[in-house]
């Protein structure tokens, strides 16, 4: 009898473990590189949005936007994909025009929101005659790997800049690591790198082989910076983000990343995804606080879109509401001029980021 009891019991634990472990949604969102800042904003998305909204999130590495675009719409289990705004700018082009394969692959993808701007890197020898980005035609150079971001940004970048494509016999597809070895070595001119500063790529190089290479300068008194200006932005290059490396601030142009999803309509993923909307509003704080720096470039907002732009709906309507809601918060003048320690400790609750700091537990903030 009581061994009978305790199979039972036995099997009640297991049950309740295994709808313990059911629970924990298991997604994948697709990033770029392994040294890149798109996968460090993937992992800060696993750790401080995906986790407490019971999604257990994979990070998984890529080559890039463009091929992020093709996994978020054919993998199975990917659910979210970091974008540069030109690749997708490009599909959207590229379906209206009529190509029926561009069509099908960008029509059902939806944006998320708006993360920050990547900063577009034109590195050469430090021994090169080279001084300013608009000097680079007919170069040899690293235009990144076929499916990259970088890639686009690069071919779109020289099309705007000299009205004509980069000569094949000039264009190399090379990783960014790979790039940098080959330029050292004088393989190449130039490696066109894109990447949220500070990147990783420059923060761990050899400090020997940093000073074998320098970036080359944004003149916004050329003609071909206002003809790049027309899809791109102006940016710097700070010292602070590599002081073992530049001496002064670089201009520079820019990208804009997105998170992307589908439209997906199953009540299961729907809710999920609803989840992850709050959880990235709630925890918006956080991740300003504790993750990558690119993160205190991003506004919780969600700006009017281009012809062809479509946000996810569902995740949308939660977003405006959260940030709705926060900007009320933000905005009410408090009710009475002295409050007790007590209430002030729970106005602070209601509004402060999850996570605590120790300084804050030192002064009973959080617990």
């Amino acid at each position: 009898m009581r061994s009978a009891l305790a199979l039972l019991v036995s099997f009640g634990l297991c049950g309740a473990m295994a709808q313990t472990v059911a629970a924990q949604v298991q997604y994948k969102i697709v990033t770029g590189p392994e040294r890149g800042t798109y996968i460090q904003i993937g992992q800060d998305l696993s750790k401080y949005v995906a986790d407490p909204a019971g999604i257990e999130l994979e990070v998984l590495a890529s080559k890039g936007s463009a091929e992020n675009v093709q996994r978020m719409r054919y993998e199975p289990g990917v659910k979210f994909a970091l974008v540069q705004s030109d690749v997708y700018q490009a599909y959207v082009d590229m379906a209206t025009s009529g190509n029926t394969d561009a069509g099908k692959i960008i029509q059902p993808l939806r944006l998320i929101m708006p993360l920050y701007d990547e900063e577009i890197y034109f590195v050469v020898r430090s021994d090169s005659p080279l001084k300013y980005i608009h000097e680079i035609k007919d170069k040899s150079i690293s235009v990144g790997l076929i499916g990259s971001g970088t890639a686009q940004s690069a071919a779109t970048l020289y099309r705007l800049m000299f009205g004509e494509s980069i000569p094949d016999q000039n264009a190399q597809h090379f990783s960014n690591e790979d790039a940098l070895a080959k330029l050292i070595v004088r393989k190449i001119d130039v490696a066109i790198v894109v990447a949220g500063q500070p990147a990783k790529l420059f923060q761990d190089m050899n400090p020997e082989l940093l000073q074998q290479i320098k970036l080359l300068r944004l003149d916004p008194g050329a003609p071909e910076t206002t003809r790049a200006k027309q899809t791109y932005f102006p940016a710097t290059i700070r010292t602070t983000s590599y002081p073992n490396w530049i001496q002064e601030d670089t201009p520079t142009l820019t990208v804009k990343a997105f998170l992307v999803t589908y439209d997906y309509g199953l009540r299961g993923t729907v809710g999920a995804l609803s989840k992850f909307a709050d959880s990235l509003c709630t925890n918006f704080d956080t991740l300003q606080a504790n993750g990558h720096p690119k993160w205190k470039q991003v506004h919780l907002e969600l700006p009017a879109l281009g012809r062809g732009w479509k946000y996810y709906p569902p995740m949308e309507k939660r977003l405006r509401s959260c940030i709705a809601h926060r900007t009320a918060l933000a905005d009410a003048p408090p009710k009475r001029e002295r409050a007790s320690r007590r209430e002030q400790q729970e106005a602070v609750q209601k509004v402060r980021k999850p996570a605590c700091s120790a300084q804050e537990k030192v002064l009973l903030l959080c617990d």
